[in-house]
């Protein structure tokens, strides 16, 4: 029984109907109704713990020992339902230690991990490493990670110390017999981070650690520590920076094996984020091998494999060689995930590693033996071997396997040697397996109508693949393709997109639909943002994202879209990069404050908000200065947007600046204001703008002594002659060149 389950064990008490306060009876009452919210959630077990003698004297005598009224309604419930443990246990009458209490804790935090409850589960954890004394801290060192660096680079590391316990010997410190951990063996990548000894790394407690050299932690704390690892996984998007974050806890763990199970663990979990790097790969392919092969060994007793079995998000060995065989298909390794996945009897798995062999026949031989019984899927196994099972039940599940098994004939038939020769017959026959598989299910099978839909739209026959697509829809509307996988990206994207336009449904056509609701949009805004935890580098949905969080007012998130939007495409596509009406939203946002001499808010408050003004300002000034400028220099828009960020903070020198920018990169540079008429007359009116706004901000500017630069006419003056003497030849005889001639007058009168 795991510490969880003993903590809310709920024996029957018989408690007299003159025992104490009514309160007290309705307390006892949620206990027995399983309501164990207070016990797991209490800020000190421990403490809490200790009135356990006093409640059950108070409940043995007929009367509470300690008034209700001053008792809140959660140390009620908590000892309560601590006194329910410790009359199934009585062995326990004494308040357990701190690592019983962190273990407690520990497991709730993992079973709010499973629930996807990722706030609960990090503060478990972090309950948890409170209640063990466990002491880290995530900071930087310098040190070098490849074999040709020659200088030091702030690395990532994680700095952790046990609490000291009495039982503890440094005979206990390292395990005797622990799955072994494969070398890295890479031609640049060092095994492990060099870090370089300095006097002082982290903070307060842990600024006396060596980060090449700490201390062995307890088995309990390492457990811990993974848990911290996947919380770090599960608060943060599908990134590189994500894995560099999380690696440091399982490097931490990883140093020092002391325990079987928590080192199979952290290894475990290391071949999991090492998968997706090619120098990486390898290893965490053979590592996860290893670990499979190492399961049955008698290495170690059984009790140090189930010391800390419940602390740990260890999977089974099944499941592990499962992940084995799926990372072989990844690699392109087939033979290899074929072999796993038919000694595990996932048939499923194995004709789809035969469908890529270009072996059809055998695919559809193990199909037509899974529908004559001859084969059964192991989890089909499980599944219908369950006593609990009725047979209403028990006949669903079977008619629904058999329907699948039908679907994957039929797309065995649509990819079979004979589809070039007989296309037609094919489909025929493809149509009538997905028919069959249809009323097989007793119409209750979505992958039938599904593959239907799919094949008639490939024939072109829409009449047919609109109400198999409905009817699919009607019986599963989650489908992944056609609407929202929790996992799966694009299905965000699609929902978003349904909420943008669902306006337009019943409008016919050529007629204008109806705006879209600020509620729709706000939808459609966290659609995208669950969408794009798992597409962090699709710049596409950023672009989306971006948009729409601008429709909604959160002109924060807009920000951060854009700085995306730019990092991924700015160098290749700086026009499809920037979105320019987006960002005249922006400065506007800001420059709707006002600017107070840079003072910040006229109340003197800090900001409330980060989507305008002050508190949007510092997240405006980044995209600009960190993302845009230093990758897309040539777009008068952005020199533009840029400038009159620089007149709201009175900056009139780089405001200027920016705005000869702009005209440099349009005007200046522009061939067709020599021979295009039109781009001309354009040209004139943006040589006029650019006098009239070097006129208004000139004088603003401090000169420089000894520099005509500084003097804005002589800048302004430059400017005409150069556009004159450009386009005189072409276009002297235009009515708009003596509005020219008269500007540069003007300029040589006002000296």
């Amino acid at each position: 029984m795991s510490t969880l389950e003993w903590a809310l064990a709920s024996p029957t008490i018989d408690l007299p109907a003159e025992a104490g306060p009514s309160r007290l009876r309705d307390l006892v009452s949620s206990v027995r109704n399983a309501d164990h919210r207070a016990v797991v959630l209490a800020n000190d077990i421990v403490k809490a713990l200790k009135g356990v003698p006093h409640l059950l004297d108070g409940l043995a005598d007929g009367a509470a020992s300690e008034p209700v009224g001053e008792l809140s309604e959660d140390d009620l419930q908590t000892l309560l339902v601590a006194a329910v443990a410790l009359q199934h246990s009585p062995s326990l009458a004494r308040p357990p230690d701190a690592d019983t209490s962190a273990a407690l804790s520990l497991e709730l935090g993992l079973l709010h991990h499973r629930l996807g409850s990722d706030r609960a589960a990090n503060q478990a954890f972090l309950a948890a490493a409170r209640t063990s004394g466990l002491e880290f801290e995530l900071t930087g060192a310098l040190g070098k990670r490849t074999k040709y660096q020659v200088a030091d680079h702030s690395q990532l590391v994680l700095l952790a110390e046990s609490r000291k316990r009495d039982s503890e010997t440094e005979e206990t410190v390292q395990a005797i017999a622990v799955p072994e951990t494969l070398a890295l063996n890479d031609d640049t990548l060092l095994e492990e981070t060099a870090f370089t000894k300095v006097t002082q790394t982290g903070s307060g407690r842990l600024s006396h650690l060596d980060p090449g050299n700490q201390p062995a932690l307890h088995p309990l704390d390492q457990a811990l520590l993974l848990s911290l690892c996947l919380a770090q996984g599960n608060n943060s998007p599908s990134h590189g920076l994500t894995t560099q974050t999380m690696m440091p806890f399982l490097t931490r763990v990883v140093a020092h094996p002391r325990n079987w199970s928590v080192h199979t663990t952290a290894l475990l979990l290391r071949s999991r984020l090492e998968a997706h790097r090619s120098r990486t790969v390898e290893r965490a392919t053979l590592q996860l091998a290893a670990l499979i092969e190492q399961m049955p060994s008698a290495d170690s007793s059984t009790a140090e494999r189930l010391q800390y079995f419940h602390q740990l998000p260890l999977t089974s060995k099944w499941e592990m060689e499962r992940e084995l065989a799926k990372r072989y298909l990844s690699l392109g390794v087939v033979v290899s995930a074929l072999e796993v996945f038919t000694r595990l009897e996932m048939w499923e798995d194995a004709v789809g590693c035969l469908q890529r062999m270009e072996r059809e026949a055998e695919a559809e031989r193990i199909v037509h033996e899974l529908l004559e019984g001859k084969k059964l899927e192991s989890d089909v196994v499980m599944n219908l071997g369950r006593n609990s099972l009725s047979d209403a039940r028990r006949h669903k599940l079977s008619a629904a396997r058999a329907a699948k098994l039908l679907c994957v004939l039929g797309d065995l038939t649509l990819n079979s040697d004979l589809a070039p020769k007989d296309p037609v017959g094919v489909r025929t026959k493809a149509i009538q397996y997905y028919e069959k598989a249809w009323e097989e299910s007793e119409r209750s099978s979505s992958r039938s109508q599904r593959s239907l839909a799919a094949l008639y739209v490939s024939s072109k026959d829409y009449e047919k693949a609109i109400p198999a697509f409905q009817a699919a829809l009607a019986i599963n509307p989650l489908y992944a393709q056609a609407c929202v996988n929790e996992d799966d990206a694009e299905g965000w994207n699609n929902l978003a997109a349904v909420y943008l336009r669902i306006n337009e449904e019943g409008v016919p056509e050529g007629e204008k639909p109806p705006p879209v609701t600020f509620e729709n949009k706000t939808l459609a805004f966290r659609a995208l943002r669950n969408g794009l935890r798992m597409a962090y580098n699709n710049w596409r949905m950023w672009q989306n994202y971006m948009i729409v969080a601008v429709d909604v007012g959160e002109l924060a998130e807009a920000v951060r879209a854009m700085t995306r939007v730019v990092e991924e495409i700015g160098s290749q596509d700086p026009i499809m990069a920037i979105d320019p009406e987006v960002l005249d939203k922006l400065v506007d946002a800001v420059t709707r404050d006002d600017y107070n001499g840079g003072k910040g808010p006229l109340d003197g408050k800090p900001p409330s908000t980060s989507n305008e003004g002050w508190g949007l300002l510092p997240m405006v000034e980044r995209l600009f200065d960190t993302t845009i400028l230093t990758r897309v220099n040539d777009n008068a828009r952005v020199w533009r947007s840029h400038a009159r960020l620089q007149r709201w903070k009175e900056d009139w020198a780089g405001a200027v600046e920016d705005y000869l920018r702009a005209y440099r990169v349009t005007v200046a540079t522009d061939e067709r204001v020599e021979r295009d008429r039109t781009r001309w007359r354009d040209a004139v009116e943006e040589v006029e703008d650019l006098v009239a706004t070097l006129s208004q901000l000139g004088p603003r500017v401090p000169k420089v002594e000894g520099k005509k630069g500084g003097d804005w006419r002589f800048q302004a003056r430059g400017i005409v002659r150069t556009f004159m003497g450009r386009t005189k030849d072409a276009f002297e005889d235009e009515p708009e060149w003596e509005r020219l001639t008269d500007l540069l007058a003007d300029l040589k009168r006002a000296d």
